[in-house]
C-alpha cells in the first residue's frame, strides 16, 4: 500500500482538467500501485511547487504531459534490461527519475541535483508515494562517489559536460539516455571530439507518441 503522509485537511482533491489518463492511453499496463503514485502525483506537486518552484507555474495544468509522459518516453526508446542503478543528472524537480522510479520499481535510482531546496521536495515526494528504490542528493554529479550502470538527464546541459561529469563513474561500459529538444547536430558534434568512437542514436518522441508537445523532442543515446 502506498504511504500518504499528508493529513486529509492538507490537500483536497479538486474537480479540475489535469488527470493522468494521457499517461494510460500510451502506457496501459502499470499495475495499481503504480496507477496510485502516478495519480497521487499532480496533487502533490502543485502543492510543493506553490512552496517551492520546482515546476514553471504556467505549466502546472501540463503536468502530465509536459513532464510525466515526457519522461516515460524513455520507458519507449531506451531500454533497461540488464540495468540495476541508475543515475539521474541534474533531476531538478524529479524527472525524469521519479515516475521511471515508479515504472522500473527493480531498478535503483540515485537523483541527484545541485540546488538543495529541489531534492527536499524530490525526498518528500518519494516517501509520500513510497519509492523505496530512489535516493536523492544535494550534490554535483562530479562528487558523488558511486558508480552505474545507465545514466538519464533531461534538458540539463550540452552532451559533452554530461559525459564528462560521468567520467569514471560506469560500473561497465558508458549508457546514457538525455531528453532533448531542437537540432542536435553541433552538440553532438563537440561530444564526439571527446571520443570519436563513441555512437549517438538520437530518436524522435514524437513518432511513438504523437503529441503536439513532443513534435521537436528526442531522446538521445549513447552506447
Amino acid at each position: 500500500m502506498v504511504r500518504i503522509r499528508w493529513n486529509s485537511g492538507l490537500l483536497q482533491k479538486e474537480n479540475n482538467m489535469v488527470n493522468a489518463d494521457i499517461i494510460y492511453k500510451y502506457f496501459p499496463d502499470f499495475n495499481d500501485k503504480q496507477i496510485e503514485q502516478i495519480n497521487f502525483l499532480f496533487d502533490l506537486y502543485q502543492y510543493h511547487n506553490a512552496r517551492v518552484n520546482v515546476i514553471s507555474r504556467k505549466d502546472i495544468d501540463n503536468f502530465y504531459v509536459h513532464h510525466v509522459l515526457h519522461s516515460f518516453a524513455l520507458l519507449k526508446l531506451a531500454s533497461f534490461e540488464n540495468i540495476e542503478s541508475v543515475i539521474d543528472i541534474g533531476t531538478g524537480g524529479g524527472f525524469p527519475g521519479i515516475p521511471l522510479a515508479i515504472a522500473l520499481p527493480h531498478i535503483q535510482f540515485h537523483l541527484v541535483d545541485s540546488i538543495g531546496k529541489k531534492i527536499q521536495v524530490v525526498k518528500t515526494i518519494a516517501d509520500d508515494i513510497g519509492l523505496i528504490n530512489l535516493k536523492a542528493s544535494h550534490s554535483r554529479v562530479e562528487n558523488i562517489n558511486k558508480t552505474f550502470d545507465m545514466a538519464v538527464s533531461r534538458a540539463v546541459a550540452p552532451t559533452k559536460e554530461l559525459i564528462q561529469w560521468m567520467n569514471q563513474k560506469w560500473n561497465n561500459k558508458p549508457y546514457m539516455a538525455f531528453l532533448k529538444g531542437g537540432d542536435l547536430s553541433e552538440e553532438l558534434n563537440d561530444a564526439l571530439a571527446l571520443n570519436p568512437k563513441f555512437k549517438f542514436k538520437s530518436q524522435s518522441i514524437h513518432k511513438i507518441i504523437p503529441e503536439p508537445f513532443f513534435e521537436t523532442k528526442k531522446v538521445v543515446l549513447l552506447q
